[in-house]
């Protein structure tokens, strides 16, 4: 599309602004497709940007080259601020309520220890069989760099596609997607500190890290427990149009600033949406007075309604970039294969334990189609992008070896998996509908044969 652009083509104008419609009408259908089907509307959208990518390489060959850096600098925008609009949307969703309290923890400790087991034996895997400096901290570190980002639940493709999903499963998955990506993050955030240029690995540097992490986090807790009170408040009071997106602008203006500083400022969006959604619980005693319950309702669903549909929009463009983004090519590279199945066979494998554990049942009936349900996507091409620079690994001895190759590998192939799963189940759901409609029939005919032969 930019290309167009240097070369001065008549009415350029109106034919992006057609290309771009163009891709959100797709988009659009693809998420009705997708309901209808199982098969989750990323990755069509990811298939598009493959074709138009491929489309860009035969006309202009050397565009993306030249482009990279601009390209990923879009792309992890884009991606930013899907993120957080994914995060708020969830949190908006989500209920405080007594009898969830087990479900929160559940899903908490399946996303905590799942990413920690599945980016900890997969950097194992990578170092010990690939890398050949298993022992060497700073090696070690550089992988975890790379297992992060494959081992987080993308709640960018798990929150539009589990709709038809039980009441049950749909919420465990909420909350495990977004506990996925704010623990990741965190835990991203520490190893990058770890293996920064501006720390030495010392056994007390690495203290420091760990109890800093933990202060931070207690300090983004309180600080966004204050700030949603705040902003909650002066927000029910505004009347004037557009103070929806100053509402997103400050969240965002927040984010960035945390961010700067370190801080896993994606809680406070989390903070933020879920004492929005559950007003009534945290406005209580004197607090009670400061809320306008009517104004406070109608902020709150016209902000859920805003959210979705920016979150739609941005993901769609994100998605389309990442996979016009990609070299298709880096999939034919055996090291890729060599790295990528076995990192899937992890996933899964952590997964079924996890969930066979805290199902408290060992029949798989139970725990499907949760095992399958765990895609990864935008938070893992985020924090992807942001540890290139600092992952100076040879894989079998060459160090040309791209990483990106496997990061599309684990992307589309978890992306797959979940289709799979999803149309299996939809079929499965149809056909016990369809047989309890029969039985229905059945007894219906019954009653009307018995109520006829009384009256004969």
């Amino acid at each position: 599309m930019f290309c167009l652009l240097n070369i001065g083509v008549p009415h350029v104008s109106d034919f992006l602004l057609m290309i771009l419609s163009l891709i959100i009408i797709l988009s659009y259908f693809f998420n009705v497709y997708s309901k209808k089907s199982g098969i989750p509307s990323v990755l069509l959208l990811i298939g598009v940007g493959l074709i138009m990518g491929l489309i860009t390489q035969y006309f202009a060959p050397s565009f993306k080259s030249s482009n990279k850096a601009e390209l990923d600098l879009l792309l992890k925008v884009l991606g930013t601020f899907g993120l957080i609009l994914i995060v708020l949307e969830a949190a908006l969703d989500l209920k405080l309520l007594k009898e969830k309290v087990w479900v929160i923890v559940k899903s908490l400790f399946v996303a905590t220890i799942g990413l920690g087991g599945t980016s900890v034996l997969g950097a194992w895997f990578l170092s010990y069989f690939f890398v050949g400096d298993f022992g060497v901290l700073n090696k070690f570190a550089e992988c975890l760099l790379i297992t992060i980002p494959l081992s987080i639940l993308s709640s960018a493709i798990i929150l539009p596609s589990i709709g038809e999903l039980e009441e049950k499963k749909r919420e465990f998955l909420i909350y495990e997607s977004t506990f996925s990506d704010i623990v990741g993050i965190i835990a991203f955030g520490f190893v990058m500190s770890w293996v920064s240029p501006e720390n030495n690995s010392g056994s007390s540097d690495i203290s420091k890290l760990v109890f800093g992490n933990f202060g931070d986090l207690f300090f983004t807790i309180v600080f966004s427990l204050v700030i949603s009170y705040i902003l909650i408040y002066l927000f029910q009071k505004l009347k004037d149009h557009g103070k929806l997106f100053l509402l997103i602008s400050v969240l965002l203006f927040l984010y960035s600033l945390g961010h700067m500083f370190g801080f896993a400022s994606l809680l406070i969006i989390l903070i933020f949406g879920l004492v929005l959604n559950n007003y009534s619980l945290f406005f209580r005693g004197g607090l009670k007075d400061f809320v306008l319950e009517e104004n406070v309702n109608i902020t709150l669903k016209d902000f859920s309604v805003v959210t979705t549909e920016s979150a739609f929009v941005v993901r769609t463009f994100f998605f389309i970039l990442f996979g016009w983004s990609i070299s298709v090519s880096t999939l034919f590279d055996y090291r890729v294969w060599l790295i990528g199945i076995p990192l899937i066979v992890i996933i899964y494998l952590i997964r079924c334990v996890l969930l066979f554990v805290f199902n408290a049942s060992f029949k798989l009936v139970h725990i499907n189609p949760l095992l399958f349900l765990a895609p990864r996507g935008l938070i893992t091409v985020l924090l992807f992008y942001s540890a290139k620079d600092f992952v100076n690994i040879a894989i079998l001895g060459k160090p040309d070896f791209d990483f990106g190759g496997v990061l599309l590998f684990v992307i589309l192939t978890s992306c797959l998996i979940m289709s799979w799963s999803l149309v299996s189940e939809k079929k499965k759901l149809q056909k016990q509908k369809e047989e309890d409609f029969e039985i229905i029939n059945d007894e219906s005919v019954l009653v009307i044969g018995e109520e006829k032969t009384r009256e004969s």
